[in-house]
């Protein structure tokens, strides 16, 4: 069985927030950069490990593949987790057979942070302190100032 191969990024202090994840290589468009991995859970394991509290800023690295099945990537994952939220995302993610990959919009030079949109949804109405739980510091120029997805029509 031959090595892995190695991570076409580093995992380094990030802008946006926290720690990043950078390309150390070009990866052209429609690159398979990561299976985003972890421990798989029901939607309400997830609830009950990550409760929702009132007021306080969501940080978790749960990732819904449908509406029967979550990722925690803190538990048994890899460094996918450290890719960041931006409002003008260079990646995306593809779901493939139950297995969530990490995937090159365009493409991507070296030294460029790896990020996707993480268009988080929630039910409730998009409140302003709603919007405060779920806040981004992606800096773009189309920044809509929180990690939620577009509420629908």
């Amino acid at each position: 069985m031959s090595p892995p191969e190695p991570l076409p990024f580093d995992v380094r202090p990030s802008p946006i927030q926290g720690l990043g994840a950078f390309a150390i290589r070009p990866m052209p468009a429609g690159t398979r950069i990561i299976e985003y991995a972890g421990e798989r859970l029901t939607p309400a394991q997830a609830d009950a490990r990550y409760p929702d509290v009132a007021g306080a800023r969501h940080h978790t690295f749960l990732f819904a593949i449908d509406d029967d099945v979550v990722v925690d990537a803190s538990v048994n994952g890899n460094e996918a987790r450290f890719l960041n939220h931006s409002c003008a995302p260079n990646c995306d993610v593809v779901v493939d057979e139950k297995r969530l990959w990490i995937e090159a919009l365009h493409d991507i030079e070296v030294g460029e942070e790896l990020v996707y949109d993480y268009a988080f949804v929630l039910e409730e109405r998009h409140t302003p302190a709603a919007k405060r739980r779920y806040p981004c510091a992606c800096g773009a120029i189309t920044c809509r100032g929180t990690i939620l997805a577009r509420k629908r029509g």
